[in-house]
C-alpha cells in the first residue's frame, strides 16, 4: 500500500514539477537560442594596394613549379609570394602589411588562379593580425572576389570576402 501511494505522491509531483519546468525552461531556451542565432558581428572594410613584383632586382613573387610543356593558360605553373601591401597605389607608400602564400594556374581552359593566401597586417591596431584568402581569381575580370576563409588576431573567426 505504501508502494501505491509512494507511486501516487512521485505521479502528482513529477507531474507538477515537469509543468512547471518545461514553461519556465520553454521561455528561457527560446531567449538563449535568439541569443546564440543574433550574435553581435563587427564588420571591417580594408583598402590597401597589393603589388605582385615577378622581375627585377628585388622579386616579391617566386616561380616554384615550371611546367615544361607550355601551355596557353600555363596550366600547374605555381608561384610562392611575399608581397607588399600598401595604402596608396605607389609600391614605395607606406607599408601596411604583407600577402604571403601560393597561387597557380588552376585552369587547362582559362586564365584562372587558385590562390591561398595570408595577408599579414603591420600597421595600427591590425599589427600582428591576418586574414585568409582562398578561391577562384579569374586574372582577365576587371574585378574578382574571393572567399576570406578565417582571421588571427582582431580578425579571429573572420569570414566574408575580399575584391
Amino acid at each position: 500500500m505504501a508502494s501505491i501511494a509512494a507511486q501516487t505522491l512521485f505521479k502528482l509531483f513529477f507531474t507538477l514539477f515537469s509543468a512547471f519546468f518545461i514553461e519556465i525552461n520553454g521561455e528561457f531556451s527560446r531567449q538563449s537560442i535568439n541569443m546564440s542565432t543574433k550574435r553581435m558581428e563587427k564588420i571591417t572594410r580594408l583598402h590597401f594596394y597589393f603589388h605582385d613584383i615577378a622581375d627585377g632586382k628585388h622579386p616579391t613573387a617566386m616561380q616554384i613549379i615550371r611546367i615544361p610543356n607550355k601551355t596557353a593558360t600555363s596550366f600547374g605553373t605555381t608561384f610562392m609570394v611575399d608581397d607588399p601591401l600598401t595604402e596608396k597605389p605607389k609600391p614605395t607608400s607606406k607599408l601596411v602589411g604583407r600577402a604571403q602564400g601560393i597561387y597557380a594556374f588552376a585552369s587547362q581552359s582559362d586564365l584562372w588562379l587558385l590562390m591561398v593566401m595570408s595577408f599579414a597586417f603591420s600597421e595600427g591596431i591590425y599589427n600582428g593580425s591576418a586574414i585568409s584568402i582562398l578561391g577562384q581569381n579569374a586574372v582577365l575580370d576587371a574585378v574578382r572576389e574571393m572567399s576570406i576563409v578565417r582571421g588571427s588576431g582582431i580578425f579571429r573567426f573572420a569570414r566574408g570576402y575580399a575584391l
